[in-house]
């Protein structure tokens, strides 16, 4: 056994949201550590695409989160942009039809009170903006404020540049609680992780987190593919997906879903999705679902059809039934914190959430209502 850690907060899970909420714990002067079972960002994070969108998030609060992050990100990206991978690149939703573009533009009217970037496309300037395209597709709207980092290099930095302790390979096994019920650190494989408050980052584990606290979270894993090509020279400029994309995103069916989202990557490879699904942890391969997301990319890039595939990976998202994340503190727990169940927008969504858990954690107002993401929101018939 080792020995006993003692800090101001320990954070369970070395992803994304934990590397995030690890470096603005800091920045607000406490002393952290981040405990995970397995490596740095050796969960979701590793399995994601690095996307940062607010092309798919309706006006709300989920927006609002989603445009925080987006402007700390690009704070970060002065510091660290080439190490991470930061690619301002925006992103173009499609449409295939005069109907579906018609909503499209609805949708992008209500983004643009709520301060979002979204600029309208004819069919005759598609190809201006991305050469490749199918032809005949009815038009876009293009989001300037849309980037992509690299998921498992961005919470490496950001670990590193926290100057957080890092204990990865240790499983935790309990929260220690006081006798008036507050947290007091964890209890690990390897040793107790003494600190006065509890930040419970562990994505699809977040409900089994939650539950050695003594409290439910309902977060449930939502399956999904990548396809990864032959490194290419750069013919995909942008994040490029179909306009249906949106609806599956917000979708609380367990049934498999799918819609073509295709980008390029600063190494050539482009990265071809996505597909949800609920099946619990079952890491199995599926070769229809697979050939769903290359059919789809297909559809809208032709020139894929003459590309070899290299690999394809998954990962399970952090579902949470009402699609926004648990963040801040949980009153059923005193001193225990949660930063998780961001689904598939983890990654654009980390520095906000860590953002907004740090400064609660030093005594400050948030910057953001907190209400819509409380963790003890959801009705224990749901949970």
């Amino acid at each position: 056994m080792s020995q006993p850690v003692t800090c101001d907060v320990v954070i369970v899970g070395a992803g994304m949201v934990g590397a995030a909420c690890a470096l603005y714990a800091a920045r607000e002067g406490l002393d952290v550590a981040v405990v995970d079972r397995g490596p740095v960002a050796g969960g979701t994070t590793g399995a994601g695409e690095g996307n940062l969108l607010v092309s798919d998030k309706e006006p709300g609060p989920e927006l609002d989160l989603a445009l925080l992050s987006g402007r700390l990100w690009a704070d970060l990206a002065g510091e660290h942009a080439k190490a991470i991978e930061y690619e301002a690149k925006g992103g173009v939703v499609v449409a295939s039809t005069p109907e579906g573009l018609a909503a499209l533009e609805t949708f992008a009217a209500g983004q643009r009170t709520a301060g979002v970037l979204a600029e309208p496309v004819a069919a005759g300037q598609l190809h201006d903006l991305e050469p490749y395209l199918a032809p005949g597709l009815a038009g876009a709207v293009r989001y300037p404020q849309d980037t992509q980092v690299m998921p498992a290099l961005a919470a490496a930095h950001l670990l590193r540049a926290s100057g957080a302790r890092l204990l990865t390979g240790r499983t935790v096994t309990g929260v220690l609680r006081a006798r008036d019920g507050s947290v007091r650190g964890v209890r690990t494989d390897r040793g107790d992780v003494h600190a006065p408050a509890v930040v419970n980052a562990a994505g699809t584990w977040g409900a089994e987190v939650a539950s050695l606290a003594g409290v439910t979270l309902p977060v449930l894993p939502r399956r999904g593919f990548v396809l990864v090509t032959e490194p290419l020279p750069r013919r995909v400029r942008h994040k490029v997906y179909a306009a249906d994309y949106v609806a599956d995103v917000a979708s609380d069916s367990a049934a498999l879903q799918t819609s073509p989202v295709v980008e390029g990557t600063a190494a050539g490879p482009i990265l071809i999705g996505a597909s949800r699904e609920r099946v619990g942890f079952d890491r199995s391969f599926s070769l229809p679902v697979v050939r769903e997301l290359a059919a789809g990319a297909v559809r809208l890039f032709p020139f894929l059809s003459q590309v070899r595939a290299l690999r394809t990976y998954l990962g399970f998202r952090p579902y949470l039934p009402d699609h926004l994340p648990a963040i801040g503190p949980d009153p059923r727990a005193p001193g225990l914190f949660h930063a998780c169940g961001h689904e598939g927008a983890g990654i654009g969504l980390s520095t906000g959430t860590g953002q907004l858990v740090a400064r609660v954690l030093a005594g400050k107002a948030p910057g953001l209502d907190l209400t819509p993401f409380r963790p003890d929101r959801f009705p224990e018939e749901a949970v």
